[in-house]
């Protein structure tokens, strides 16, 4: 679909990488601009996951690009790199403000060279403001976004994955492909700024408009430990079950007590769930204790229940949809396997392929200066004054 589309990723970390992974798993050229030390997501994983040496973080957002490993702040490695901005479409970075422009490859600086670049930023807090400056990260636009203090109940309570993240790299992704549009329309460039603190609210849009427009307290907040959200009637929550943790969202209180053949839920199906959802819950979740999933499954489908059992990752592979839906990818690296996920939409009903995994360091770096038009020789010296790196024993031509 983006087979024309060339991008220059200067990203690192996720918010960056990510994003321009969306763009390469739909075809577009991505080329990811890395320094001679490896991108900061080489060096780091989660969980000290490596798979054969290569850190499992890199592998969740570096899929389909090339690797061009090159010295910035090199006059050289800016020559080359300004050589390389005039054939693409987009520049992506996601360095804080003012960064790229003491690297000489600012926007206005890359769009006096090309009128028509789409360059999209990302930032921690936008391109200026009284934080700026300051570094961004998912925990803590969880914080500052409201969204730790709304998850949780009896404490204020973190999402366990970088969701602000994932999230920011989908709109900035989305906001590239606009712009990517208006400029096979008109011809013209467009400058994105996006920022992770937007993101994280972005995520709350359901929520803050209810909160604000509603003229609702943080008094909401406090709920049942049950209770899954603050602004959801019961029994919309998370229950323990005899072998388990079960999921309900929004039911028919009778339909529900039907279910559970349940004379206690029945008396309370008349509450208001959302101003005493406290007792609501408090009944649910004693009904729900002493039984066991798979007696409850019967009385769940019979009254179109909306239900689900609670899993852990173990559980993930296996489960026959997610087959169905292609989600997980296994991949060779090095003497082992790795396990992706893939992208997540589906075009005419396939999976975008693997088309490559740039696992070296600066894997694609000969070619890519090969295709600006620098000779072997050229590409040698460069090398070799280590102003671009390349894997070791590898020749250009």
């Amino acid at each position: 679909m983006l087979v024309r589309m060339r991008v220059v990723s200067f990203c690192h970390y996720l918010q960056g990488p990510a994003a321009a992974q969306y763009l390469a798993d739909m075809g577009a050229d991505v080329i990811k601009v890395e320094p001679p030390s490896g991108a900061w997501e080489r060096h780091w994983s989660g969980a000290n996951a490596y798979v054969d040496g290569i850190s499992a973080f890199y592998l969740a957002a570096n899929r389909n690009k090339r690797s061009l490993a090159v010295d910035l702040k090199h006059p050289d490695g800016q020559a080359l790199v300004l050589r390389l901005l005039e054939g693409v479409d987009v520049v992506m970075e996601n360095f804080r403000p003012g960064v790229m422009d003491r690297l000489g490859l600012g926007y206005g600086q890359v769009q006096a060279r090309k009128p028509d670049i789409i360059y999209a930023s990302a930032t921690g807090y936008g391109a200026s403001g009284p934080m700026a400056l300051r570094p961004g990260q998912d925990l803590l636009i969880q914080a500052l976004s409201g969204l730790i203090a709304a998850t949780g109940n009896q404490r204020p309570t973190a999402i366990g994955f970088a969701a602000a993240d994932q999230h920011g790299a989908a709109l900035l992704a989305m906001g590239i492909l606009g712009a990517y549009v208006r400029r096979l329309q008109t011809g013209e460039g467009t400058r994105i700024d996006a920022n992770l603190l937007n993101a994280g609210l972005d995520l709350q849009t359901e929520p803050l408009t209810l909160y604000y427009s509603g003229h609702v307290t943080a008094d909401a907040f406090r709920r049942d430990v049950n209770l899954a959200t603050w602004y959801h009637e019961a029994p919309y929550g998370v229950y323990r079950i005899a072998d388990g943790w079960l999921a309900l969202s929004l039911n028919d209180p009778k339909k529900l007590a039907a279910a559970l053949d349940s004379e206690a839920l029945a008396a309370l199906a008349g509450l208001d769930r959302y101003e005493e959802r406290d007792r609501y819950a408090r009944a649910l979740a004693a009904e729900l204790a002493p039984r066991r999933y798979d007696e409850l499954v019967p009385g769940l489908d019979a009254q179109a229940i909306w239900y689900a059992r609670v899993r852990d990752y173990d559980e993930l592979p296996d489960d026959p949809q997610i087959r169905h839906n292609q989600v997980f990818r296994q991949v060779p690296v090095g003497e082992r396997r790795a396990t992706l996920v893939n992208h997540p939409l589906r075009y005419d009903g396939e999976v975008p392929p693997l088309r490559r995994l740039a696992l070296r360091l600066g894997e694609d770096s000969r070619a890519v200066l090969a295709e600006l038009g620098y000779g072997a020789a050229e590409i040698d010296d460069l090398i070799a004054r280590r102003v671009v790196a390349a894997p070791d024993g590898e020749k250009t031509g």
